[in-house]
């Protein structure tokens, strides 16, 4: 039986099929007809599900949950700017220095914390979008002291991966690097900036909220292997 590429329950994921190795789709709409369809054909599978709906079917057809998102926002009136005169942005930092940054740094994503995939391959998937999004010149290398620190790759007001590189995370840096990207995208006329965390991150989370940001739209995230 062919692989429901054009279907309406499914959005095919391409970008990670090619990290995978295997079909991988998103479940548009998670009904009875849906999800045993996944579980007729190979691949991996995802769904976002409101976190007060009834999950007994996705558990009947053998889904498993890795994750619950949730969304910062904030606007320039909230903003909480924690200005630093040693921290500064980069725009023209190398890919080939950020790149390593993206080891073991998204530990809390959901397909780090999905037990059938290999998470030297989840790096990889974030390596890529870093990739994707350098060539679009929509990433700001975060420095400190004149030392790159860490980045925040972005589109438009979406802040779509950050990280601090490992030498210099636990010193408070966090919320310094974080002011300066986020005014820069104020300054260029954004009026208001967005992320997408987990809510098992409390360090970023607890950041973002000494940043004046507020939180909405949670998802949770369940998976499904078919093999």
């Amino acid at each position: 039986m062919p692989v429901p590429f054009e279907n309406k329950h499914f959005s095919a994921a391409p970008w990670d099929e090619s990290i995978f190795g295997m079909p991988c789709f998103e479940i548009i709409e998670a009904n009875e007809e849906s999800l045993a369809q996944a579980a007729a054909h190979a691949g991996h599978y995802t769904v976002k599900i409101d976190p007060l709906a009834d999950k007994s079917l996705l558990h009947l057809h053998g889904f498993y949950y890795t994750d619950t998102l949730i969304e910062p926002c904030c606007r320039q009136d909230r903003f909480i700017n924690h200005t630093h005169p040693k921290v500064g942005i980069d725009y023209h930092a190398s890919l080939q220095d950020l790149l390593p940054m993206c080891d073991s740094s998204f530990m809390h994503g959901r397909f780090h914390r999905d037990f059938n995939l290999d998470r030297k391959l989840a790096d990889q998937r974030y390596k890529q979008w870093l990739t994707q999004l350098h060539a679009k010149t929509n990433v700001m290398g975060l420095t400190y002291e004149e030392e790159l620190a860490g980045f925040i790759a972005f589109d438009n007001g979406n802040l779509l991966l950050h990280v601090i590189d490992a030498p210099f995370r636990g010193q408070g840096l966090a919320k310094h690097l974080w002011s300066v990207a986020i005014q820069s995208l104020f300054n260029q006329g954004i009026t208001e900036v967005r992320s997408s965390i987990s809510a098992a991150n409390l360090a970023v989370l607890n950041l973002y909220a000494s940043l004046g940001f507020r939180f909405d739209n949670a998802q949770d995230i369940y998976h499904k292997l078919t093999r």
